[in-house]
Order: structure tokens, then sequence, then C-alpha cells
């Protein structure tokens, strides 16, 4: 059934350089597959490192499939051929296509056969949500985790009055206007491709409470439907943009035009942007110098009332096909990354959030947020748990075919943007395309109830 899920791409595969052919022979080695690039991925090999030279009987080959979608389609293509990797990183969007599949080795029951004692209530709420069962089970492993927070130019805004970020959009409006008044060429940077879906329709309708599909954003059923296009705040937030980005209050940044919107950020060429606190430490390290920046919580819309943002990042799954000793080898590496002092450390190199309330703790007693460089990046907790646990607004998306139904959204930003198209029209059909998507996922998987 695994092989419905995506289109094959072929499987890379890894091995690793040893300098002690005989030590080699004594360890139980496991291919761990990754979607994270660049920056990101020297940090997860670091982790994969820091684990190999913690003990002796366990190696993790560490291996980047260069992207998300990537990741999960080399890992579907290795499973049909066999040669699967025993850990592979998925994004939250392809969680249910991979929950379904039957192709995994479910995370509680792994640490549970291999003799560990995981307190899986520690996770915080608004990430063990997203991953969990209907009955609360986690079938893989929160790994890097984060939310979308919007990052602001002090300086910038000090030229205008202001010492704060905007807390509403409408505040936002005004702010974009005076910073363009002042000088600023470019007071908002944005992308529509299908990766900022994430931000701009997504969390937007989080934070103001909104479900994007019908059945709580599909946790209640295969048959949920796409109704973010019939969501008026949604629709009327999207004109705003659309209105800010014709009075050049909001330029588009990617790679297409030679900066990216976290480039334009951090060489101070754009004064306002919405990324994951994931970027944290990347702009931390490339923002200009004497730049000072920092980061809030998204705005929400008129008035509504403030909910929890979903969590984003990826989470580590257990394939089946695997020995015993390599499992133990999963649970070993599984159970040092959970360690404090390594969520200590993994939260210092990128800008992840620890995943646990332990981790949490344990940096908020070693001062973690207290300095400089880290800063403002307890706000990505801050905005995952705003809203109680018994909220009745969806605790996240759980659609087939996420990858492909943001695709969808972003061909309809791209019309908008891009060709001038009517915003409710293009909404409407980028619901439409979506829903088609579901419908298809929906028959694959028919009479299959949700876990």
């Amino acid at each position: 059934m695994q092989a419905k899920l995506l289109g094959a791409v072929g499987a890379l595969l890894a091995t690793a350089f040893l300098a002690d052919p005989a030590a080699a022979a004594d360890k139980t080695k496991i291919d761990f597959w990754f979607g994270n690039s660049g920056d990101i991925a020297k940090r997860v090999q670091e982790q994969c490192d820091r684990f190999n030279q913690s003990q002796g009987d366990y190696e993790v080959v560490c291996t980047s499939q260069g992207s998300y979608d990537a990741s999960l389609q080399n890992t579907i293509a290795a499973f049909r051929a066999g040669k699967q990797p025993t850990i592979a990183q998925v994004s939250d969007a392809g969680t249910l296509d991979i929950m379904l599949s039957g192709a995994f080795y479910p995370a509680n029951q792994l640490m549970t056969d291999m003799g560990y004692t995981v307190d899986w209530k520690d996770y915080f709420s608004g990430i063990a949500n997203y991953y969990a069962t209907s009955k609360g089970e986690m079938y893989s492993f929160p790994f890097n985790s984060s939310t979308a927070l919007l990052y602001w130019n002090k300086d910038a805004f000090a030229k205008i009055g202001k010492d704060h970020a905007p807390a509403t959009w409408q505040e936002a409006g005004e702010d974009f206007k005076a910073l363009k008044d002042a000088g600023y060429a470019c007071p908002l940077a944005f992308d529509i491709s299908n990766n900022e879906v994430w931000q701009y329709v997504e969390q937007f309708e989080a934070v103001n409470g909104e479900a994007i599909a019908t059945k709580k954003n599909g946790f209640e059923g295969l048959d949920a439907e796409l109704t973010f296009n019939k969501n008026p705040l949604l629709v009327s937030y999207i004109k705003d943009l659309k209105s800010w980005y014709d009075n050049k209050l909001a330029v588009i940044k990617n790679k297409a035009v030679g900066q990216t919107f976290v480039e334009a950020f951090a060489a101070g060429d754009c004064q306002v942007i919405l990324t994951s606190v994931g970027d944290h430490g990347n702009i931390g390290r490339t923002a200009k110098q004497g730049m000072n920046w920092g980061v809030s919580m998204l705005p929400t819309y008129g008035n509504a009332t403030r909910h929890s943002s979903y969590v984003g990042g990826a989470s580590l799954w257990v394939l089946k096909g695997h020995s015993d000793a390599e499992y133990k080898a999963a649970a070993a590496f599984f159970n040092f990354i959970a360690k404090p002092e390594e969520a200590l450390t993994w939260s210092t190199v990128t800008g992840y959030i620890p995943v646990r309330n332990s981790g949490f703790e344990y940096l908020k007693k070693q001062g973690f947020y207290d300095k400089a460089p880290y800063a403002g990046r307890e706000l990505a907790i801050q905005s995952l748990t705003a809203s109680p646990a018994s909220d009745t607004a969806p605790h996240g998306i759980r659609l087939g075919g996420l990858l492909q139904v943001r695709t969808e959204i972003a061909n309809g930003l791209q019309a908008i943007f891009v060709n001038n198209a009517d915003v409710q029209a293009s909404l409407d059909g980028a619901a439409d395309r979506g829903n088609q998507l579901l419908r298809r996922f929906q028959q694959t998987y028919k009479n299959v109830q949700l876990p």
C-alpha cells in the first residue's frame, strides 16, 4: 500500500567511511535519511556524530535527501525495492501519507519493545496532538519542531516611532506604509511558493482559530473538504496582502529574483518577514553587522482571539523490514536525542524548539533564553500553546497528499499576485483542485479508518 503514496523517485543509498574496519564489524549500523539541506543538514550530521561518539555499539549513517519531498519519495521507492533506511524523516505535511502506509514500526511500540520507558505526556501538547493518533499514540518521534514567527527590524521600526512588532494585521499594514514613507523600499518580504503556504494560509487560519478543511482539518475522517476559500478572514487578508504588494509595501523575494526573503531580512534590505523559528539561528549568524532585530508571534486578524499556531518541521519514522539489532540501534538513537542536554545543543545550533517540556525547562534553567542570540525563541513555545489543549479549534492538519494540496494553493496565489486574477475566484479554484486530490487519496484508502 505504501507504494501508492507518491510517485517513486530513485532512492539514494548511503555508505560511511570508517577508519577501523575491525571496530566497524562489531557495531550495528543503521541508515537515517533526512530531508533537510544547507545549514540544518550540517547540524543534523553533527547530531549523528555526537551519537556515534557517545557509545561504541551502534553507528547511525545520516544522509540528506535534499528536501522533505525527496526524503519521502526516496524512502517509498527504497521500501518498494527492499532497501529502505531504518529511520526516515517525514515532514509534518507527509504525516498522514506514511501513517496509512503500514510501512512503519510505531515509535511507542518500538521503545517499549526495546526496553525504554518514555513519558509521552512530556511532549508539548501542540506538538504531540499534531503527530498522535486519535488515541494519543505516538507513531513517530517529533524531531525538528518549529512554528512560524514574525521577524522585525527594530532599528527600522524605531525610525517610525515604534518599539514593538505589530500584534494585528491592521497594525502591520499601517506599519508597512510608515516604513515605505520613511524610505524603506521593502517593508515586507514574502514568497508564494508551496513551501510558504504554511505561513500565509495554514498558520493564518491556526492563530485565528479557523480551519482550512472540514472534519477538523481531516483529523476526523478522510472525507474532509477544503474550506479555506470560504473563510472571510483569510479572503480579506489575501486581498490586503495583494494591496500591499500593488502599492510596493510588500515585495516578493525568492531564489528566482536572486534573494530569498530570509536573506533579504538578514541583509537589512527588507524589514519584516514571516518564517519558521528554525531560521532564527541562521539569521543570527548571517544578519548584517550591528542590525537590531527581534521576533514576535504572528499577528491576528480583525477582532479574532489568538489561538495556538501549528507545529511545523518533521518527525522520525522507523520502517519495517529490519533486524532486532537495528531496531535496538534506532531506539538508542532516539533515547540519545531526547536527552535534555541534547535538546540544549540542538536548539543552540539551529532555531528549532525543544519538543518536550523537560527539555524546555532544562533550557530555561541554563539561562538559554536570556542570552542575546537566542532571546525570543521561547515565543515559539508560547505560540504553540496560546490556547488550551481542550480548544475546539483544530490542533493541526491531517490531510492526505498535503504537499500536493499546498502546491495547488500556491498556484492560486501565483495567479493572484503575478497574473492579477480575482482573489476569490483563484482561492475557489485552488480549493476545487485540492479537493480533487483529497478525493483521490480517499479512494486509495477506501474503507480505511484513521488511527
